[in-house]
């Protein structure tokens, strides 16, 4: 069937004939008066329709192919069936306001002689904001009685319903990404806008528009149009935006809800939160001595929100852990029913679980215990309450100590950055560039604990953490079966005075005469002992560290010096005496069954010996024979064995007699 030269076609399905991705090379083809066209209203503006007989051949004859006039003309009376479109609820207010002045109109009708005289009336009172003055606030002047008319007419037309007042405004939803982009342009700026690399939206935009233009498209959008279409992709889909930018871990902590626990049925020790966190600030290494960030691994109480325990080690590994248990449970005063804690490799050890988690025969520390242990989601910080712990520790705690470095490359202090010679120069002047040692880090987090604990539980705002922590069940708690909870360490070899560890000795009268190797367990918290073992694990002593006396004790020293000086010398001696006393008891002849050789009896002459006189030493000769005396006490023992020879040796033996060495070792 032909198609009548008269009709109009509308622009977008003369683009779709022709392969346009759009309708606005048409729209500037009509523009420069190549087509003969019309203007079409419609929702939201205009649009425009070409006469048939205007368009090329090739057109008209796919037109007429294709039979599809039916589909493509535009009737000049189009009353077809709106479709139902959204509608925003400022339009449903501005629709009931209309109602309101018909209403009044009306009203205003049955008092005026004439509905003209009437409706102007009304126009003047309306437009002067003191007449119905909420309806002027939503709708505002109206200038014409034509719309007043035309209200009215629509209203009563449709049976009194406001609805279909409402304006008929193209309104998108909220959640509808309306754009004019083109498909392929769509497209091309989504593959870079969800690239893994998270490109941003200027070099999106750019890098768009060059590939699109390389493909032969060279009619495209401002760059405001394809960044307005990034930013309402972004907030309407912000789960793709977040899985395809930056992957499962954000889209996990940013998009996915998160459960909400009820920590009101819990009770103070049930349940503790473990995990480690490095510290933003160095510290000395005890067994290197040198300055390095260590590892704070703490039990944390999630009912009271305290840190019970913990413990600092210079890596995150079972000993660390363990002692870290070992502390909380004495702090807390019961052993806990369970131990939520991090899915780290450290926690993972053997040392804690069954051989493989399964295997019988192996019972870990927390099976023991009659602990239940629990491992956190990998990834999934937002399931460990302690790192809303670690979080104020970083703020309150860490930023306070002077050899704070920072959480990261550009949080690090000034003084740490290149050229900043005069923060480095205040902070040596006012530190000494002094890194505090393990123990001075343990005092001062004590200390800072005090102060954490005194505030109210964020979760329970009338108690603090203290008060919460004072309500806790206490338990009989067995130290010993504690002490299995620090872990062996390297194999230390014991010498003459006693296991050389951490720069000092630790010494015990059980380890006198022992040389097998040992291993000890220990805790940074109190390092005044060690508990000594065999190879085997058994108990063999607590070697306590040895402390240095003065040199000169008894002559430069105190009371308390002198005190510690004689209780070494005695301990010295019972130790001496002691083997001593197995040398006589193993030598003894009656008791070791040695034979005793009886020699032959001899019959020799017996001559006449003349017997020779000893002659005696000259003072002067004793003087030169005397020997050198490293202490006072060989002098004063040479000198009860040979006399005193003058009258200073005699002044000197009475004075040793009186003084405190003598007593320390002879006694009264």
């Amino acid at each position: 069937m032909a198609i009548a030269q008269n009709n109009y076609i509308n622009i977008d399905k003369i683009a779709e004939l022709k392969g346009l991705k759009n309708n606005r090379t048409l729209r500037i083809a009509i523009n420069k008066n190549k087509y003969k066209a019309r203007k079409v209203p419609v929702k939201g503006g205009y649009t425009y329709e070409i006469e048939f007989s205007t368009l090329e051949p090739d057109v008209q004859e796919k037109l007429i192919n294709e039979e599809i006039k039916s589909h493509a003309l535009i009737p000049l009376n189009n009353n077809a069936e709106r479709k139902s479109e959204f509608k925003t609820e400022k339009l449903k207010v501005e629709a009931l306001a209309k109602v309101d002045i018909i209403k009044a109109v009306h009203e205003l009708r049955t008092k005026c002689r004439t509905q003209k005289e009437a409706d102007l009336t009304f126009l003047e009172l309306y437009n002067s904001g003191e007449y119905l003055k909420d309806v002027y606030k939503i709708i505002g002047k109206v200038s014409a009685r034509s719309t007043l008319l035309r209200w009215i007419k629509t209203y009563e037309e449709n049976g009194e319903k406001w609805e279909a007042l409402v304006s008929n405004y193209k309104c998108t939803s909220a959640l509808e990404v309306n754009t004019e982009l083109s498909k392929e342009e769509i497209e091309q700026f989504e593959k870079f806008l969800f690239h893994p690399n998270k490109f941003k939206i200027s070099k999106a935009i750019a890098l768009s528009k060059f590939c699109l233009r390389k493909k032969g498209i060279e009619d495209l959008h401002s760059d405001m149009t394809y960044r307005r279409y990034a930013e309402k992709l972004k907030s309407t889909r912000f789960d793709k935006w977040t899985l395809f930018r930056e992957g499962e871990k954000a889209f996990n902590d940013k998009v996915e809800p998160y459960i909400e626990r009820d920590i009101s049925k819990l009770k103070v020790g049930d349940v503790l939160v473990a995990d480690g966190h490095t510290l933003n600030f160095e510290v000395i290494n005890p067994f290197k001595g040198t300055p390095q960030r260590a590892t704070l691994v703490g039990f944390f109480d999630w009912k009271s929100g305290a840190l019970i325990g913990y413990e600092i080690m210079m890596s995150e590994n079972t000993q660390c852990i363990a002692s870290a248990l070992r502390n909380a449970i004495l702090n807390l005063g019961r052993i806990p029913k369970v131990v939520y804690q991090d899915n780290g490799r450290a926690f993972r050890a053997k040392y804690f679980q069954n051989c493989n988690f399964d295997e019988a025969g192996f019972n870990g520390v927390y099976a023991n215990l009659g602990i239940k242990s629990v491992f956190a989601k990998v990834r999934n910080a937002k399931a460990k309450p302690i790192e809303r712990f670690f979080l104020e520790f970083q703020e309150e705690f860490e930023k306070m100590m002077p050899s704070y470095i920072g959480t990261s490359i550009e949080e690090k202090p000034a003084r740490l950055m290149r050229g900043e010679s005069l923060h480095k120069a205040h902070y040596l002047k006012t530190t000494g560039g002094q890194i505090p040692t393990v123990q001075q880090v343990i005092k001062c987090l004590d200390y800072w604990l005090n102060y954490y604990n005194s505030k109210p539980r964020a979760e329970i705002k009338d108690k603090t953490i203290k008060d919460l922590l004072n309500t806790v069940q206490k338990q009989d708690i067995d130290k010993n079966v504690l002490n299995n909870l620090m872990m062996k360490t390297e194999t230390k070899v014991i010498h003459r005075n006693g296991i050389r560890f951490l720069n000092s000795n630790y010494y015990s009268e059980a380890l006198f005469g022992l040389r097998e190797p040992v291993y000890i367990r220990y805790s940074l918290f109190d390092l005044s002992k060690v508990y000594v073992y065999t190879i085997k694990g058994e108990f063999i002593c607590v070697a306590r560290k040895v402390e240095k006396i003065h040199p000169m004790a008894n002559h430069l020293g105190t009371v308390k010096d002198m005190e510690d000086f004689k209780q070494k010398i005695q301990k010295h001696k019972k130790l001496k005496n002691k083997a001593v006393k197995e040398f006589k008891k193993y030598f003894d002849i009656e008791t070791t069954g040695i034979l005793e050789i009886q020699p032959e009896e001899r019959t020799l002459p017996i001559e006449p010996q003349k017997t020779k006189r000893e002659k005696k030493l000259t003072p002067r000769e004793q003087q030169m024979n005397r020997p050198l005396f490293e202490d006072n006490y060989q002098k004063y023992e040479w000198l009860m064995a040979h006399g005193c020879t003058s009258s200073d040796d005699r002044k000197w033996l009475a004075a040793f007699i009186r003084s405190d060495e003598y007593i320390n070792i002879y006694g009264d």
